[in-house]
């Protein structure tokens, strides 16, 4: 049995879901609603009031008519027995003994009021021209549609431009909310409405002045933390070199060996954690200089002791810090080697370099939310450290660094760096004429080993 086909709704423009929008429809629906039983209400009243006295106007003249039907007087104009164009609805109520009136159009067309009696058993009629009562409400009702459109239209232009001024000042709020997730933490909405205790504050100026009140205090506590770190660090350096001195003088042997590496370990650790408490204070200058990518991350490889493979598709010149970009290329092929599985290629496409192992991939949380710091998956060695550190001077490049799995297996890092922009007629890079510069694969280089750099 098949299941029925699920009918797909249109979908509407993403403007149509504004609080802008919305408040112009609401407005414009409930003015055109009040506009219409104003309107019903008016039309009504009038046009009871000038039907009423037409009628009375018309049965005042059936009476003199009747009078001079009953002394045998000629009848007036305008009255007649039976008259051509009476109502057959009128002319049986006549007949019948009943008097009555009836708003009808004449022989020519004319808007006209009839009034009708009993006569001898006929229908003796009288007619009053309501041509300007009908006019009367004809322009009543236009007058009426006029009035509602142009009130409709003020109402509307009035409501949008007090909506927009809240909306104006939410997207004000959201946007600053916005810089404060990206890490802007002396973003503030600053609403003159709360900075003055003597104004009322409405539903938008609460809101601002708790965003603000939230943002120092995540401000102060970051600060507090970053402080914490930086002098935790600090402090451990003088013991930790005192510490490593002490440990170079030991006799040779296997205890001094493992005493050795974890002071290594340790200072390796606290050298991360200085370099981290200055990224995020935002005080780290750049030494700027014009390198080639392709040497650049053959140095990098050389450096770093593993049997990584070298693909250069496209080498370009970029205007970097030379030391730093070694350091994101040093701690990503550090990560790929210490956590993931070979072969581990690095690949240089223009300004793009791209690190990939073979192994498990990048965890769930890592892909989500970045790297955080002393959280590794699944008990693996090391603090968490490197990729963060990678991230913090990616961003101090002004190069993009994302991180994904490959659809066949294993973690990719991609690194974005802005690419000079004098680099492309080959004449104003460093080394014009570098043979190195080109397209091609360089293999796999150093020797294998395990990774020496924090991940």
């Amino acid at each position: 049995m098949k299941r029925p086909r699920a009918i797909k709704r249109p979908r509407l423009p993403a403007w149509t879901a504004t609080l802008t929008w919305k408040a112009a429809v609401f407005i414009t629906v409930m003015c055109c609603a009040l506009a219409a039983l104003l309107g019903v209400l008016v039309h009504v009243s009038v046009t009871r009031q000038t039907v009423g006295q037409a009628r009375d106007k018309a049965l005042g003249k059936l009476d003199d008519v009747s009078q001079a039907y009953e002394a045998g007087e000629p009848l007036p104009s305008g009255a007649g027995l039976d008259p051509a164009g009476l109502p057959g609805s009128l002319r049986k109520l006549a007949v019948s003994g009943k008097r009555g009136t009836l708003v009808a159009d004449d022989v020519n067309g004319r808007p006209t009021m009839w009034a009708a009696g009993p006569a001898d058993g006929r229908a003796l009629a009288v007619t009053i021209d309501y041509s300007q009562s009908a006019r009367t409400i004809n322009g009543l009702d236009q007058a009426i549609l006029g009035s509602s459109i142009l009130a409709i239209g003020a109402t509307l232009l009035v409501g949008v431009f007090g909506v927009t001024r809240v909306t104006r000042r939410l997207h004000q709020t959201a946007t600053v909310a916005r810089r404060i997730g990206a890490g802007d933490l002396d973003a503030r909405v600053n609403d003159p409405r709360t900075k003055d205790p003597s104004r009322h504050q409405d539903e938008v100026a609460t809101v601002s002045g708790a965003l603000d009140t939230m943002a120092g205090t995540l401000q102060n506590k970051l600060l507090s933390e970053q402080r914490f770190t930086a002098d935790v660090a600090h402090e451990l350096r003088t013991p930790l070199t005192g510490l490593h001195a002490a440990a170079e003088l030991l006799p040779e042997g296997r205890p001094a060996e493992l005493v050795r590496d974890r002071v290594r370990a340790m200072r390796s650790l606290t050298e991360d954690l200085l370099e981290i408490s200055r990224l995020e204070s935002g005080s780290e200058p750049l030494d700027l200089d014009l390198e080639y990518l392709g040497p650049l991350v053959e140095r990098v490889v050389r450096a770093s002791g593993t049997r990584t493979e070298v693909v250069v598709v496209r080498d370009t010149c970029v205007e970097t810090d030379k030391r730093r970009l070694e350091r994101v290329l040093g701690n990503l092929v550090a990560n790929a080697h210490k956590h993931g599985a070979l072969p581990v290629v690095l690949t240089v496409d223009g300004p793009v370099v791209t690190v990939r192992d073979h192994g498990a991939g990048y965890p769930a949380y890592l892909l989500d939310h970045g790297p955080q710091r002393f959280r590794t998956e699944g008990g693996t060695k090391g603090h968490g450290l490197g990729l963060t550190i990678a991230v913090g001077q990616a961003s101090v490049l002004g190069a993009g660094l994302r991180f994904g799995n490959a659809p066949d297996g294993g973690a990719v890092a991609r690194l974005t760096l802005p690419e000079y922009a004098g680099s492309g007629d080959g004449t104003d890079g460093p080394g014009s004429g570098d043979p190195q510069a080109g397209t091609g694969v360089r293999g796999p280089a150093g020797h294998p080993s395990g990774g020496t750099q924090p991940s």
